[in-house]
């Protein structure tokens, strides 16, 4: 049997349910998967070869995901793309096509088994993944590359992901809106792209403490709240500091400015500009608001009960761990989060068989 029967075999015994779109879901080791995405990750995982200062931008779908692919490429890449260079890549280009994914784009072209070069690419390499920890390729596991995740509260990242979703699906003939207490009994049992949120979120937390020098992991609000200071984290997190100079001479403001929402909201190419996922995605769908406590507009008290007892039952480890607000129960009176300075991560230790590598250009 050869390797594409086998997939199709596969794909056919696992679990499925209906999904948001006009695709069903495949539950593959406990993740819920589109079948065109599903068999990119299964080439993903077979096939990508890490290099060891590969900078890898994880998140869980609608989490902060383009506002970190911006600022990672603008960190790494800061010595060969000044921020404040009036032709930067990220003046006329999406984020997605820069740090582009690894499952829905690089390896998303099963049609004639093609798999992408990604030899040549310039170093470091930055790429986008959706997929959890356990599920990344043995390459990455092994290998001294750097992973970026970030997580969102859920309330907001069921919100934008439900907004984002009937934005896109409804620019499809016949397609249907998604009504939003469909969209969230979905959600809360696990069923979207990726799901569930909580063993998503949970996967890279716990490797980001068994492994603090391999994952960092960035939650949204702390990111919008000080910006400045979560950026400094990065950048040392992937052995390329700012220097004095670089902080006196505003780099930092010009990285935070360059990738600001309204910046990037307002450029043409994200305005006018498309992408490829599934389907053709217009480019200004990434760029909603951007805004903490938005779900307050739209949930229901019942709704706000039953996501806040599904965070307490799977993400209880996490609050407790790190103190943090963005995972309590949300106060509907109180719609812009306030976070107060978080608290310095301790010094990682390099490897003692692994020296560290710069991940930046």
């Amino acid at each position: 049997m050869d390797s594409t029967s086998s997939e199709e075999e596969l794909l056919h015994s696992l679990p499925k349910q209906k999904g948001w779109g006009p695709d069903d879901l495949l539950l593959f080791h406990h993740v819920w998967i589109a079948p065109p995405y599903l068999k990119a990750t299964i080439s993903f995982q077979k096939h990508f070869q890490a290099k060891y200062n590969d900078i890898i931008v994880a998140s869980s779908p609608k989490s902060g995901t383009t506002w970190l692919k911006a600022l990672a490429f603008a960190i790494a890449k800061r010595n060969h793309f000044i921020p404040s260079q009036n032709d930067h890549p990220l003046l006329h280009s999406n984020p997605h096509s820069l740090v582009p994914f690894l499952e829905i784009d690089l390896y998303a072209d099963d049609s004639n088994n093609v798999l992408p070069h990604l030899s040549t690419l310039p170093e470091p390499r930055l790429f986008g993944t959706h997929i959890p920890f356990p599920l990344l390729p043995n390459s990455i596991h092994n290998s001294n590359c750097k992973i970026i995740y970030i997580c969102r509260n859920p309330f907001d990242a069921f919100i934008s992901l439900w907004q984002f979703y009937n934005n896109v699906f409804l620019s499809q003939p016949l397609i249907p809106a998604l009504a939003l207490e469909e969209a969230f009994e979905k959600y809360c049992e696990g069923i979207f792209d990726y799901g569930p949120f909580w063993s998503h979120m949970l996967g890279y937390w716990k490797a980001s403490k068994d492994t603090p020098n391999k994952v960092l992991f960035l939650k949204y609000e702390e990111l919008k709240a000080n910006t400045k200071f979560e950026l400094k984290r990065m950048a040392k997190f992937l052995d390329c500091p700012f220097t004095i100079e670089e902080e006196s001479d505003g780099v930092i403001d010009s990285i935070i400015e360059l990738c600001s929402f309204g910046k990037m909201k307002e450029l043409e190419v994200n305005k006018s500009g498309k992408s490829l996922l599934k389907v053709e995605v217009e480019n200004k769908y990434f760029f909603r608001k951007g805004e903490i406590g938005d779900w307050a507009n739209y949930f229901s008290p019942y709704m706000t009960e039953k996501m806040s007892k599904i965070i307490e039952e799977n993400l209880a480890a996490i609050a407790k761990a790190e103190c943090s607000r963005i995972l309590s129960k949300p106060d509907p009176e109180a719609r812009d989060l306030t976070l107060g300075k978080p608290a310095l991560q301790n010094e990682s230790k390099a490897s003692p068989i692994s020296p560290p590598h710069c991940h930046c250009e």
